[in-house]
C-alpha cells in the first residue's frame, strides 16, 4: 500500500468516525437503548427516544408540572375556572404498549416522605419511595400499571417531587426497566 492510499484510508476512517454520531442529541448507553436528554434548572435525565417529551403550561397552588415523557401526543390537562385549576391526565387512553411519565414538584403543609406509600429507595442519593398498583390511579387512562414515586426535596419541608408511570401491556416488564433506567440517570441541580 503506497503512502497515498494509507493516508486516504486513514481520511476515510476519520471521517466515519466523526460521523458516527457527533453533535447527536441522543445517547446509546451499554443496555443499547438509544436516548434523549432532558433538562431543566431543577433537573436533568435520559429517556427513550421513543418517548416524546411536553413542557406543560402553567401550575396550581400545591402542585408544578415539570414534564410530560409519552409514546403518543400529550395535551395540557389543566383548565381554569375563576381562580379554581383542575387538572386531569395529559392523554386521554393508553394504547396497547403505552407509556405516560408525569414529573411534578408538589408542596402540601405537613406532607413528610413517611406518609407516603411504598418502599424505600432512592433518586440521586435523596430519600424517595416507590409504589406499583394494579391499575391504581392510571386506570382511568386504560393503564395497567400505575408506578408512583415520591422524592423528598432536601430543607423543604412539605415539598416533594413527584415521577407518575401509567403503564398499559404488553410489554409491562420493558416500560418498567425503561422507568428504572429514567430515574438511575437522574441528577438534581437543586432542592
Amino acid at each position: 500500500m503506497t503512502k497515498s492510499m494509507r493516508y486516504r484510508l486513514v481520511l476515510v476512517v476519520v471521517a466515519a468516525a466523526a460521523s458516527a454520531g457527533c453533535g447527536s442529541a441522543t445517547k446509546t448507553p451499554a443496555n443499547g437503548l438509544r436516548t434523549s436528554e432532558f433538562q431543566n434548572s431543577f433537573v436533568e435525565f435520559r429517556y427513550p427516544t421513543s418517548w416524546d417529551a411536553a413542557q406543560p403550561n402553567g401550575s396550581a397552588l400545591h402542585f408544578h408540572p415539570m414534564l410530560y415523557l409519552s409514546v403518543q401526543p400529550t395535551r395540557n390537562p389543566c383548565a381554569s375556572a375563576g381562580t379554581t385549576v383542575r387538572c386531569g391526565w395529559p392523554v386521554s387512553r393508553l394504547r396497547p404498549g403505552g407509556v405516560l411519565v408525569v414529573w411534578e414538584n408538589r408542596g402540601f403543609p405537613g406532607w413528610s416522605l413517611a406518609s407516603a406509600p411504598g418502599a424505600p429507595t432512592q433518586v440521586d442519593g435523596r430519600s424517595a419511595r416507590r409504589s406499583v398498583s394494579r391499575p391504581g390511579p392510571c386506570g382511568a387512562i386504560g393503564a395497567d400499571e400505575t408506578v408512583n414515586v415520591a422524592i423528598e426535596r432536601p430543607g423543604m419541608s412539605g415539598n416533594w417531587t413527584a415521577v407518575t408511570a401509567c403503564l398499559r401491556a404488553p410489554n409491562l416488564a420493558t416500560s418498567e426497566q425503561q422507568l428504572d433506567d429514567v430515574l438511575a440517570s437522574t441528577r438534581f441541580k437543586a432542592p
